[in-house]
C-alpha cells in the first residue's frame, strides 16, 4: 500500500547500487521480534516528557519579544490547518507553576523544552538588544524545575528563528546564521548554564531543512527544491559544531555540562530482507534522514550514499558541482566528535524498496534517494496519516545507532503518538499501547547493549502541531484551547506513563494489566466532567457569537457545532439504547 501523499513528503522515488559504506555490523537478516520483557531499567534510568516554545508558551507579542518565522508563517493565511497559529496556544508563559506540578504529579525526573530565541535577542542579532524580561521568564521555569527537583534539558532551536535573520539573510540558507547562532547559545550558557546541563542544540534539522527549504510545508515556507535543505542543513551542522566548540572552550570546566543535538529518524526496513537492493534502499533511507546529520558529527563527513548518489544525480543534470555541499578538510576535523550525548526523536516506521527515479531537471531530496516508502495496512494509525505504530522497528533504529556510531550514550528526546478527534477523548487506549510497546523495544535495545539513558514521552501537553495546528494532539494531558483559560485534564495514559515511572519499567504481565485497566477506569469519570465543562462553554460562547457577528462561520463550526454534534450525538444514542432495552423488556 502505498502512503497519503501527503504523508512527509513521502513516497517519491528513487538508482544505482553501492557497497554498504559502515554497516557491515548492522545486522539487517537478524529482525528478532519476540514477544513482550518484561523487566526493569538500569538504576539511574531518567523518565521525562517535552514540549517547545512556539508550540506552548503563547505570548507571541508580549514583553519585548520579537517576531520568529512561525508567527509570521502561521499568520498568512492557508499555511496551517484551520488557519491556527502559535499566538495563545497552551498559555505556557503565564503557567509555568501549573505545568510544573503536573510533572511533579507524573513523578518526572527531567522536562525537555526549548528556548524561544526572538524572545531572548528580538532580531536575531546580539547586539541589537537583548530581552531581559524573555531571560527572566526562562530563569523563573528553570529554577521552578530545580525546586521540584526536575532535571531541565533544553533545547536551543526548535525552529523559531527570529523573522529578522530570515529576512535580512534567507535564515539557514545564509552562512551568516552560524555567528549569529552562535552568539545566542554563548548567551543561553552565560545566563543559565550555572542551573541547566544537559544543553541540545537544534531539534530536528531533518524537518527544517526538508520541510522549512525544500517542500515550504513549514515555515519559513520556502520550495528550493534539490538545493534549499541540502545548504540549510550543511549550515546547520557547522552551527551546531561551532555551539559545540563554544561550551567546550568556554563554559565546560566550570559548568560541567553536556552539549548534544537530537535527530528524528524513522526506520526503514527492506521490504524483502533476501534482496540486496532491497537492503541497500533501506539502509539509504536511514542514511538520508538520520546519517544526514549523525554521519558528519560523529565521523566527520556526509554519509557516502548520499555524497555518491546526489553527485551523480548533479552530473547528470549536466551541474558542475554536486548539489551536496561538500566540507573542507579543517571543517571535518573541526566537526567530527562534536556530540557528548546524542538526542533521539522516533516515532514510526516504513518499509522501503528500490525505485529508480531517471534524473530529470525537478530532481529533490525525495527523488535523489531512488527509493519507495510503504507502509502495512495493519500497522495500527491512530492519528496522522503518517504516524503508525510499528515498536520493532524502534529497537532496530537503536541497535543501527549503536553500531554506526561508536554506541553513543543516547537520550530518547521525542516518542509519542497524536490522536486526531474531534470529540474530547481522555481514555486513550491506543496511546497507552503505544507507549507500553515503544518503551519495552527501548528496554530489549538496552538489554542489547545500546546506551541509552533517558527517554522523553511526546509529549507534555496537547500543543501547537505546526502546520496542523490543533487538529492533532499528541499530550498526555488533554487541553481545552476553547476555554481562555486552556485548562489541562488528565489522559488515561498519564496514569499508566506514572506507573511505568515508578516501577522503572515492567516489573510482571499481571501488574502491567492491572495498571491498563486501572487507568482507564479513572478516565472514565474524567471524561463525564470535561465534556460538561465543553458544553457550558460551548453555551457560552453561542451567547458570544449572538453578541459578536462579525466572528467567522468556520469558528462557529469548530466551537460550537463540532461539540454540540457530539453531545446530540450522546443524548441521541443513549436515548435510543433506553427505546431498545424498554421493546426488549
Amino acid at each position: 500500500t502505498m502512503l497519503p501523499s501527503s504523508a512527509v513528503g513521502v513516497c517519491h522515488v528513487l538508482v544505482l547500487v553501492l557497497c554498504l559504506s559502515a554497516a557491515e555490523d548492522f545486522d539487517w537478516a537478524k529482525n528478532d521480534r519476540g514477544s513482550f520483557y518484561y523487566g526493569t531499567f538500569p538504576a539511574g534510568f531518567s523518565w521525562g516528557a517535552g514540549g517547545s516554545a512556539y508550540q506552548t508558551e503563547g505570548a507571541w507579542d508580549t514583553d519585548g519579544k520579537g517576531l520568529s518565522i512561525w508567527d509570521v508563517f502561521s499568520h498568512k493565511k492557508g499555511k496551517v490547518q484551520q488557519n491556527d497559529t502559535g499566538d495563545s496556544s497552551c498559555e505556557g508563559y503565564y503557567k509555568v507553576k501549573d505545568d510544573v506540578s503536573l510533572m511533579k504529579e507524573l513523578k518526572l525526573n527531567h522536562y525537555r523544552f526549548s528556548i524561544s530565541w526572538p524572545r531572548l535577542i528580538p532580531t536575531g542579532i546580539k547586539s541589537d538588544h537583548v530581552n531581559e524580561k524573555g531571560i527572566q521568564y526562562y530563569d523563573h521555569l528553570i529554577d521552578h524545575l530545580l525546586e521540584n527537583k526536575i532535571t531541565p534539558i533544553v533545547t536551543l532551536y526548535h525552529w523559531d528563528l527570529p523573522q529578522v535573520l530570515q529576512e535580512k539573510y534567507g535564515g539557514w540558507q545564509n552562512i551568516s546564521m552560524v555567528n549569529h547562532f552562535n552568539e545566542f547559545a554563548n548567551l543561553c550558557f552565560e545566563r543559565f548554564g550555572n542551573r541547566v546541563k544537559y544543553w541540545i542544540t537544534f531539534n530536528n534539522p531533518w524537518s527544517v531543512a526538508v520541510e522549512g527549504y525544500e517542500t515550504g510545508e513549514h515555515a519559513p515556507g520556502l520550495k528550493l527544491r534539490g538545493t534549499g535543505a541540502y545548504k540549510a542543513a550543511h549550515h546547520m551542522i557547522k552551527a551546531h559544531a561551532k555551539v559545540w566548540h563554544t561550551y567546550d572552550t568556554q563554559w565546560r570546566a566550570k559548568q560541567k555540562g553536556l552539549i548534544g543535538i537530537s535527530l528524528s529518524g524513522d526506520w526503514g526496513e527492506p521490504v524483502d530482507i533476501s534482496n540486496q537492493k532491497d537492503i541497500e534502499a533501506a539502509e539509504r533511507y536511514v542514511q538520508f534522514y538520520l546519517g544526514w546529520f549523525a554521519t558528519p558529527i560523529f565521523h566527520g563527513d556526509y554519509p557516502q550514499v548520499m555524497k555518491d548518489f546526489i553527485g551523480r544525480k548533479s552530473a547528470q543534470q549536466g551541474l558542475g558541482t554536486s548539489r551536496l555541499p561538500a566540507f573542507s578538510p579543517q571543517e571535518k576535523s573541526y566537526m567530527k566528535g562534536t556530540c557528548d550525548f546524542l538526542g533521539i526523536g522516533h516515532f514510526t516506521t516504513r518499509y522501503i524498496t528500490q525505485k529508480n527515479n531517471p534524473s530529470g531537471r525537478s530532481s529533490s531530496y525525495f527523488t535523489d534517494r531512488d527509493l519507495a516508502e510503504l507502509v502495512d495496512p495493519r500497522w495500527p494509525d491512530p492519528g496522522s496519516e503518517w504516524l503508525y505504530s510499528v515498536p520493532w522497528g524502534f529497537r532496530r533504529l537503536l541497535n543501527f545507532v549503536k553500531t554506526q556510531y561508536g554506541n553513543p550514550m543516547i537520550y530518547v528526546t521525542e516518542n509519542g503518538v497524536s490522536e486526531k478527534m474531534l470529540c474530547t477523548e481522555l481514555c486513550d487506549d491506543w496511546r497507552i499501547h503505544y507507549y507500553k510497546d515503544y518503551i519495552n523495544e527501548m528496554l530489549k535495545a538496552i538489554r542489547d547493549g545500546v546506551n541509552v539513558k533517558g527517554y522523553t514521552a511526546w509529549s507534555l501537553l496537547d500543543k501547537f502541531e505546526w502546520d496542523e495546528g490543533y487538529s492533532e494532539r499528541f499530550g498526555l494531558y488533554y487541553v481545552d484551547f476553547r476555554n481562555k483559560n486552556k485548562p489541562r485534564y488528565p489522559k488515561a495514559s498519564v496514569q499508566f506513563y506514572k506507573r511505568i515511572i515508578s516501577s522503572n519499567g515492567f516489573p510482571n504481565q499481571r501488574e502491567v494489566e492491572n495498571w491498563r485497566r486501572k487507568a482507564v477506569e479513572t478516565c472514565s469519570s474524567s471524561n463525564q466532567l470535561l465534556a460538561a465543562e465543553e458544553q457550558r462553554s460551548s453555551a457560552a460562547n453561542i451567547l458570544r457569537l449572538i453578541h459578536d457577528p462579525l466572528t467567522s462561520h468556520m469558528e462557529m463550526v469548530t466551537e460550537i457545532v463540532v461539540p454540540t454534534v457530539c453531545t446530540l450525538s450522546i443524548l441521541l444514542s443513549a436515548i435510543f439504547l433506553m427505546f431498545l432495552l424498554r421493546r426488549r423488556n
